[in-house]
């Protein structure tokens, strides 16, 4: 790391406070959504260790409540709405555009400030009074229960206006802002994922952001408006709610099939197959995303008509999912797969999000969801969709870029140990909550009946080996920053721009000269230079392989 990067360009705090860099603020988002991640896990720690046994095992009712709401909170509008947008997607997307930054440098430096205050304003509720009521607040319970929901809900409203803004500049950048050569056919299917999730977000997170105005004016001022005592409509509420919360899912998960499409591609040296058909799927989704939000409310008392289309619908959307998951089986058939850590974790994610995808179309059958409705199958289908899906694609897509981010190599040894844990202790803690579902136990519960202990027991002695390994991935992550080796220029022997035509790490203004595209980013065919027959990248200077390179640029 002898050359100028821009890590140590200025090291200054004023420097990364008020920085422009999209690199250094993706680097802060990175921070942030890690510490929430981390309080999140704690929470979801103590909500299993409570579940161990029936009655109070280490905190009463009320605690339990506020603990499993607070972990939801956490985990989902602090960490995995914006974790992949924010983070690789703000660090990744302009270098792979071959942009030396995002459209609205300013924008994106407000997208964070934003972020850091809406999730400050959420945890303000700790001090003022209860959080209860679930990561839905529904009414009349959420605006029933003390203060607290006032600063979830206005917390909530300011983190979307940071989503908002991130997804406007990644669409205006995506537009505007490509290399020349680097057609809408070439791009990353990172980049046509983080694409489709930027539409998501600027045209559903405004609802989501209404819906906690009126929430918060009807707790504020007593009007009616969802509170049936006040003569509002709670039903109201829940359509506003998923309308936004259904597109949310996609907003969490179509990052994530763009970061296993271009793992696929470079670890299985080869052309993503169906390569149109993976990227306009993702719009696909994006689209019918809007269109499937009843399926929450099959128990609410809609129309049966209503219902019954909402359940087509959901049957629908499972095929460009399909698409998806059926080339990236076929781009490892053709290929030539390398088993390292960040690949470990795109198999995690086919096998997980499988079984996430296919309990998901159960639960669209009316007969099936009448049954499941509020039960752990429910909660088990959530994790393995949000966990098994985004959570396990975003540690494969930080495996991958971990070098280019920080120009250090973490341990492959212990990589490989820590993705062994986490699949074993994602699939321990949350498999058996679909039996604990089929048999009646409802979520939510802080209590349960004798029979369901044994299935408790399991889940939660899973969640401890989940949580193993989690702690080992930020050890030798963090190890790896003071004592880890150089990376090389291209480790991995990857093909898109970020990898052939900065340095490791890349330059605090990306390039010095605009690269020139010429073939796509995973035509491998073309390139067989940058690795060697066992799959092992070569030497990391293949730059040639799809840019026009000044030379020298591509250097460790």
């Amino acid at each position: 790391m002898s050359q100028v990067n821009y890590l140590n360009h200025d090291k200054s705090l004023k420097s990364w406070l008020f920085t422009l860099d999209h690199k250094r603020i993706g680097i802060m988002y990175l921070v942030a959504v890690s510490l929430s991640f981390l309080a999140g896990g704690i929470l979801a720690l103590l909500v299993r260790t409570e579940l161990l046994g029936p009655g109070e095992t280490i905190m009463s009712a009320d605690a339990y409540n506020q603990s499993f709401t607070l972990h939801a909170v956490l985990m989902i509008f602090a960490f995995i709405i914006p974790a992949i947008p924010a983070v690789m997607g703000n660090f990744v997307l302009p270098i792979q555009l071959g942009a030396k930054d995002v459209a609205f440098p300013r924008l994106n430096l407000a997208s964070f400030y934003i972020y850091l205050a809406g999730a400050a304003i959420a945890l303000t509720a700790l001090v003022v009074g209860r959080v209860d009521g679930g990561w839905t607040f529904y009414t009349p319970y959420s605006t029933s229960v003390g203060d607290g929901i006032l600063f979830i809900t206005a917390g909530v409203f300011v983190m979307g206006f940071s989503s908002i803004l991130t997804g406007l500049n990644f669409i205006v950048t995506i537009h505007k802002m490509r290399a020349p050569g680097l057609t809408w056919n070439r791009l990353p299917l990172f980049i046509w994922s983080i694409y489709a999730t930027s539409i998501v977000q600027v045209l559903a997170t405004p609802v989501i952001g209404i819906t906690m105005v009126l929430l918060f004016l009807e707790r504020l001022l007593g009007i009616g408006i969802f509170d049936p005592a006040l003569g509002g409509d709670p039903v109201l509420f829940q359509h506003f709610f998923w309308f936004y919360s259904h597109p949310a899912v996609y907003i969490m998960i179509l990052p994530a099939f763009g970061i296993i499409s271009d793992l696929m591609g470079t670890f299985s040296r080869q052309q993503v197959s169906g390569y149109k058909f993976v990227a306009l799927s993702s719009v696909a989704i994006a689209f019918l995303g809007f269109l499937v939000w009843g399926h929450h409310m099959f128990v609410s008392g809609q129309s049966a008509v209503s219902s019954i289309i909402f359940s087509l619908i959901t049957y629908l959307i499972g095929i460009p999912t399909g698409v998806k998951v059926i080339n990236w089986v076929q781009t490892m058939y053709k290929g030539s797969v390398w088993l390292q850590t960040p690949m470990l974790y795109a198999l995690m994610f086919l096998f997980t999000f499988s079984i996430g995808g296919f309990t998901g179309v159960m639960l669209g059958v009316l007969a099936v969801d009448v049954h499941l409705h509020d039960t752990y199958f429910v909660v088990a289908h959530f994790h393995y969709v949000m966990m098994g899906g985004n959570v396990i694609a975003a540690l494969g897509g930080l495996h991958y870029w971990w070098p280019k981010m920080t120009g250090k190599m973490f341990n492959e040894t212990l990589g490989r140990i820590a993705a062994v844990l986490v699949f074993i202790g994602f699939n321990v803690t949350f498999f058996p909550q679909f039996i604990l579902g089929t048999r009646g136990m409802p979520r939510r519960y802080y209590d349960y009946l004798p029979e369901f202990t044994d299935l408790h027991v399991l889940s939660s002695l899973g969640s401890y080996i989940l949580g193993v390994g989690l702690f080992l991935i930020l050890g030798y992550l963090l190890h790896s920053l003071f004592r880890g080796k150089n990376a090389p220029a291209n480790p991995w022997g990857a093909l898109t721009l970020e990898w052939t035509h900065t340095t490791t790490p890349p330059d605090p203004h990306n390039f010095h000269e605009t690269p020139i595209v010429t073939r796509g980013a995973y035509d491998y065919h073309l390139a067989p230079e940058l690795f060697g027959g066992d799959g092992a990248s070569g030497d990391g200077h293949g730059e040639e392989a799809e840019v026009s390179v000044p030379s020298g640029q591509a250097t460790s």
